[in-house]
């Protein structure tokens, strides 16, 4: 049963997946530029019109085959009664590695077809190269998935958080299968509890809260979590400076002092304070995010799938939807994340459950 304030509905679904691809394609235009670099070439404000063409980057990319993966380990788990999530969630990024170009005979375990089933590797959008992390690819390449009790690597990056929003929309326990689909790639605690944590803020979200309690309760969380300090400071400097600003003038300075993004701990944090600047309205939130020196794309990514959750896909300008590339397709996923399950033989056609 929908809850009093719920917002478990076909336009919160979507605003979530669709207001991270528009805060994405506005931040891939500027990734790599310094804010001086977005001014000379944007004009004082900075970017705050979207790019024709609209285009995703990894990070849309790597979420549809999360919101895929989490589609096809709920098949696995109503029809076989079992399923490790993660492990599914794995099959469906080495989908996405095959659409990146990635092949070597060396990685024989990693390139075999057979797992190229589905509907999604099928769309031949989603067959560039869009800046992937290295990170993601070198991980993925690996003869196995990493944990958090055996991680692959010590990092730190924020390619494990900036794909995680469908676990928010879905996940029982969305901050430990935050935690455990980042940890897929990012080893380091820094690198796999931030998607938690906005694994868990977009759940409280879609549950009905507001966004303050929302990330509080998230953080009370990741208090409990093993090397948490990095993460709960970044994220604690975000809020203190939020509730200190005293105009918009001060945001530069602001997310400088928070970092760049480039890790997981800065990103979520930037977006973050982003969303609760914004106080509701989402192209302030998305550009105030994208325009800084670091990683645009992945802030802007993390700021539009948390206000797209608050805010509804009705409340996203729709002239920019139009102009998005795979809009349509990033819609589909949404609703079928809320329909969850189907014993329609289609269903199972479009998501496997391996």
């Amino acid at each position: 049963m929908k809850q009093a304030n719920s917002k478990r509905d076909q336009d919160h679904f979507r605003g979530c997946l669709l207001g991270g691809a528009l805060g994405d394609a506005l931040g891939y235009a500027v990734e790599f530029m310094r804010l001086e670099d977005i001014k000379q070439r944007y004009g004082p404000p900075g970017i705050n019109l979207l790019p024709e063409p609209a285009l995703i980057s990894d990070d849309t990319q790597m979420t549809m085959f999360t919101a895929e993966g989490l589609l096809r380990a709920n098949l696995r788990g109503n029809e076989r009664g079992i399923c490790h999530s993660p492990s599914v969630v794995h099959e469906a990024y080495l989908r996405w590695l095959h659409t990146q170009g990635e092949v070597n005979e060396a990685f024989a375990h990693v390139f075999d077809r057979k797992s190229d089933d589905g509907w999604l590797i099928k769309l031949d959008k989603l067959h560039h190269r869009r800046a992937p992390g290295l990170t993601c690819l070198s991980a993925l390449l690996s003869p196995r998935f990493g944990t958090m009790a055996e991680p692959l690597n010590n990092s730190k990056g924020c390619g494990g958080v900036m794909r995680v929003a469908p676990v928010g929309l879905v996940a029982d326990d969305p901050f430990q299968l935050g935690c455990e689909i980042a940890a897929l790639t990012h080893g380091h605690p820094t690198g796999y509890l931030p998607a938690g944590v906005l694994a868990a803020i977009i759940s409280e979200i879609i549950s009905g809260a507001e966004l303050e309690p929302a990330i509080e309760k998230a953080l009370q969380q990741l208090r409990t979590y093993e090397g948490h300090q990095a993460t709960l400071k970044c994220v604690e400097l975000a809020l203190d400076l939020n509730a200190d600003v005293a105009s918009c003038y001060a945001h530069e300075k602001n997310i400088r002092r928070i970092g760049e993004g480039w890790v997981a701990e800065e990103a979520l944090a930037i977006a973050l304070y982003s969303a609760l600047i914004a106080e509701g309205d989402f192209l302030e939130g998305i550009c105030v995010a994208v325009n800084h020196d670091g990683d645009s794309d992945s802030t802007g990514a993390i700021t539009g799938n948390i206000l797209g959750a608050y805010l509804g896909a009705s409340a996203l300008p729709a002239k920019w939807i139009e102009k998005l590339e795979l809009n349509r397709e990033i819609t589909a996923l949404a609703d079928d994340l809320l329909q969850g399950y189907s014993e329609d033989a289609g269903w199972r056609e479009k998501y496997p459950g391996w």
